[in-house]
């Protein structure tokens, strides 16, 4: 794995997410073009809520041995977590600024560090690695959606 480049890659998440949304209106934001899917301002604020939980993750897994991570229910947070009335501005800008903080700290690491684990209590042993691969690629594969 290349991580310098993976970390570029994430790092840049959070700009790419201010320019999906750059210029939408609140009835673009809020639409359901595709029946049964989440609307772009449901989208970017479970980018904002994802990022918040993989930032912990990377950082216990950075910090603890083995520490456990704990899965939750995205839909359930759609549901319960007002999504609909919060700022995607706010929640574009605090996925940037989170991405920005670490990859700070995921540059300083030593290569042996991505293979350092912690134990998802639904998905087994995943290493810092495969975190940050993973939460790279979620961003991405959401914003592809809404760029549709």
């Amino acid at each position: 794995m290349d991580c310098s480049s993976l970390i570029d890659r994430y790092e840049a998440g959070g700009q790419k997410i201010k320019q999906t949304i750059a210029g939408l209106t609140r009835a673009d934001l809020t639409a359901f073009p595709v029946p049964g899917m989440w609307s772009i301002q449901q989208v970017v604020s479970h980018l904002q809520d994802s990022e918040l939980v993989a930032i912990d993750r990377m950082k216990r897994i950075i910090a603890e041995e083995k520490p456990l991570l704990i899965g939750y229910d995205e839909n359930e947070f759609v549901k319960n977590l007002f999504y609909d009335d919060q700022s995607v501005e706010d929640a574009a800008e605090t996925v940037d600024r989170a991405r920005r903080q670490m990859a700070r700290i995921l540059r300083k690491l030593p290569e042996s560090a991505f293979a350092r684990f912690g134990i998802h209590n639904e998905r087994g042993k995943v290493t810092l690695g495969e975190q940050l691969e993973l939460y790279t690629n979620h961003l991405e594969r959401h914003l592809k959606f809404a760029q549709e």
